[in-house]
């Protein structure tokens, strides 16, 4: 199972509850890029390298995880088709040309999930959860045209996405970090089957 959506919808605090509740294996994006101070900083050439050493890493960290004999379920708080989403926001023409040629190579290497839950918000809701957090201080300064490109981005990715059953739960209107009520709504919806692509719009406390 592969947890996805933009930053602060909740999906490492999701991944971790689900972990605990079905006794499975937490595989954790991975958020220790030395050059992600360059890119805030906007300075040349350093989306790129923050791009490749995210592609690298999380490549690395899903090869491995197949080589190891497990037999417990495994959620992971991304989906490799992630990096792609970031790479096209944030790289030129030419250096976008060089990603794609990893990422080609990577890609077929990767299982794919059986389920992936996407998280949406609104920029607004995110951006309210982004001043709300002590763990973001350099995320704060993220532009709002940004934000909402990521969003945009994440919209028009699962719009078409078919690669595994899809649950996509709107979370503008609750906050199951927050509140332990939101968090049994979702948690309950959980529990049901999923098969092809499903909607959950949960309206939050009355």
């Amino acid at each position: 199972m592969a947890i996805e959506g933009p930053i602060r919808v909740g999906k490492s605090t999701l991944a971790r509850i689900l972990a605990d509740r079905l006794h499975a294996r937490l595989l954790s994006d991975r958020t220790d890029n030395p050059h992600l101070a360059d890119f805030y900083a906007e300075k040349p050439g350093a989306a790129f390298r923050v791009q490749m050493h995210f592609l690298l890493g999380r490549y690395r960290q899903l090869h491995d995880l197949a080589l190891e004999h497990d037999p417990r379920p495994l959620i992971c708080d991304y989906l490799f088709e992630k990096d792609r989403i970031f790479a096209a926001l944030n790289l030129g023409d030419e250096e976008l040309k060089v990603y794609e040629q990893y990422y080609e190579l990577f890609r077929p290497q990767l299982r794919t999930p059986d389920l992936v839950i996407y998280l949406q918000a609104t920029p607004a809701v995110l951006r309210k959860r982004l001043k709300k957090s002590p763990a973001a201080a350099s995320e704060r300064d993220i532009s709002d045209a940004y934000l909402e490109a990521v969003v945009e981005a994440y919209e028009h990715f699962f719009f078409r996405y078919s690669g595994s059953n899809l649950l996509i739960v709107n979370t503008s209107e609750i906050d199951f970090v927050e509140r332990h009520q939101d968090l049994q709504t979702l948690l309950r919806r959980l529990s049901e089957p999923v098969k092809g692509t499903q909607y959950f719009l949960p309206l939050g406390p009355g």
